[in-house]
């Protein structure tokens, strides 16, 4: 398999630019070309005609092509579905904020985790993206919207510590002077919990923020969830989560959707402060997104509220996510889910 030349580091494409007879500052061109989002090489104007026929034929660009577009009417959310260039289709969402337009990328398609609440697991793990299809949706969603984004999260479909080679590469293309440059203190990466992942990425010591999805307090409760909870268990990846606070001084934001009847009583808070004390820890309450092939279904209100309180009062900083794009597909996955029954009913 011939690697994709947008996957590669600047001084690689150098490297490939050298075997073709091309001078050294070649490189920085076709670069920078390719971060701003080209299309064919066509658009590489100062680069002469034989070189991009050449690169053209050797190192195809594959853009990804808009199936989907949704826009929300309330709060200017846009939600793609991608096709890629092997037909598999991905989720990418743009959130606009006070602070800037953050964009949330799928780091593979579809997912093995298991988690119940999700509709990116839904058929399970189709393959890894590559480090240039990552790069592609922050690329192309700020082509099409006109937009500029200055921050990413990586929270889409997919685990992104599973796929743990190809998510280093694109934070380092994306983070790249001569690319976006986009700051790595302006990037969120979320994992649901895999330690050995973890542990790698600590040492890493990366300005990223990790967001981990906690979602339940005990064993007994993320068990009946959250499938990886029986590979690594709660105290266990808390555990990983001191070390990596320890290691970087980088404060863990906790992710925590909230399931009416399952993880959203009192007592589920007061155990969470026992157990997240001293780990610089920030709780993000998440408004359960309903999902069709789910049972479970978000809490109310006053419960949000109440467990929102109790961390509070208890020293844990808990903010409630500000719910976007609610009049669209707004769960992750959903849209891909959606577009996929459609074609096989069709067949």
């Amino acid at each position: 398999m011939i690697p994709h030349l947008k996957s590669m580091t600047q001084a690689e494409i150098g490297d490939v630019l050298k075997q073709l007879g091309q001078p050294a500052f070649r490189a920085k061109q076709v670069y920078t070309w390719l971060h701003k989002g080209v299309r064919s090489y066509d658009e590489m104007t100062n680069l002469p005609k034989a070189l991009r026929d050449i690169l053209a034929e050797k190192y195809p660009i594959c853009p990804p092509e808009v199936i989907r577009r949704q826009q929300s009417q309330k709060d200017g959310t846009i939600k793609y579905l991608w096709r890629l260039s092997d037909g598999n289709c991905v989720e990418t969402v743009l959130m606009r904020y006070h602070y800037g337009n953050t964009v949330c990328i799928s780091t593979e398609v579809g997912c093995r985790m298991g988690c119940a609440f999700c509709a990116s697991t839904l058929g399970g793990l189709v393959r890894r993206l590559e480090p240039y299809e990552m790069l592609d949706q922050v690329l192309f969603t700020q082509v099409d919207s006109g937009l500029p984004i200055g921050h990413i999260v990586l929270m889409g479909i997919g685990e992104p510590l599973d796929n743990y080679d190809n998510v280093m590469r694109f934070l380092e293309l994306v983070n790249s002077p001569d690319g976006m440059n986009i700051s790595m203190r302006h990037i969120s990466l979320s994992t649901c919990g895999l330690v050995p992942g973890i542990d790698r990425l600590a040492q890493e010591k990366l300005q990223l923020t990790l967001s981990v999805s906690l979602h339940a307090p005990t064993d007994e409760i993320r068990n009946t969830i959250m499938p990886v909870n029986k590979a690594y268990p709660t105290e266990e990846l808390l555990e990983a989560c001191r070390r990596y606070y320890a290691t970087t001084g980088r404060r863990i934001s906790f992710e925590y959707a909230m399931i009416n009847g399952v993880n959203d009583t009192p007592e589920a808070a007061k155990i969470l402060l026992k157990r997240l004390k001293g780990m610089g820890a920030h709780m993000n309450l998440i408004p359960l997104n309903h999902v069709e092939e789910s049972p479970l279904k978000p809490s109310t209100r006053q419960a949000v509220q109440t467990f929102q309180k109790i961390l509070e009062e208890g020293g844990i900083p808990a903010t409630v996510r500000r719910t976007l794009g609610g009049d669209i597909d707004a769960s992750c996955g959903q849209l891909r889910r959606n577009y996929t029954k459609q074609i096989s009913q069709t067949r």
